[in-house]
């Protein structure tokens, strides 16, 4: 089985891996690291700045990479947040009845009440360089947005709401 999570910048996308792989024992992909691989290594002109094309350049390798898990009868936990929201498009029918995928989105009242634990666990698996510039009105345009997409392109999400406990049963 491949599982994809995805979501808003500090919605837990990691967390939840870390945990799946603990309890189901599959292992994640983070796009983020195959990411700042392919730009440290000079394998492309992108940068971390450049959203949209990382997106469409990474998916095109991701896509790959969970067909040949499938082929292989390989599980795989692949998180970050450059899964499309039309990421069904590129599979057969075979190929989708292995992958579950999941959106984490934030509920605006959680974070208009949490917004300071959010922050604070920022670094609970990952350490984050910088993020000032995660602000709450970002948070709450940004998990907006998701919810909006998720719901135009009928994909499973969780809305997280109080208190924070992200679980997925496979």
């Amino acid at each position: 089985m491949i599982v994809l999570i995805d979501g808003t910048s500090h919605s837990g996308k990691t967390l939840l891996a870390q945990k799946l792989l603990e309890i189901y024992k599959y292992p994640y992909l983070s796009i983020d690291l195959l990411k700042m691989g392919l730009i440290r290594s000079g394998n492309t002109e992108l940068t971390p700045e450049d959203d949209k094309e990382l997106e469409t350049y990474l998916w095109k390798i991701v896509r790959e990479i969970i067909k040949t898990a499938i082929e292989n009868k390989q599980n795989l936990i692949v998180e970050g947040c450059y899964i499309p929201f039309d990421w069904k498009c590129g599979f057969s029918e075979t190929y989708l009845n292995e992958i579950r995928c999941y959106f984490l989105v934030m509920d605006k009242n959680y974070i208009e009440n949490h917004f300071s634990d959010i922050k604070n666990h920022a670094d609970e698996i990952e350490r984050r360089l910088n993020d000032d510039w995660y602000t709450k009105e970002f948070a709450l345009n940004e998990n907006e947005r998701c919810l909006n997409l998720c719901q135009k392109h009928n994909c499973n999400y969780i809305l997280i709401r109080e208190p924070y406990n992200v679980e997925i049963r496979l």
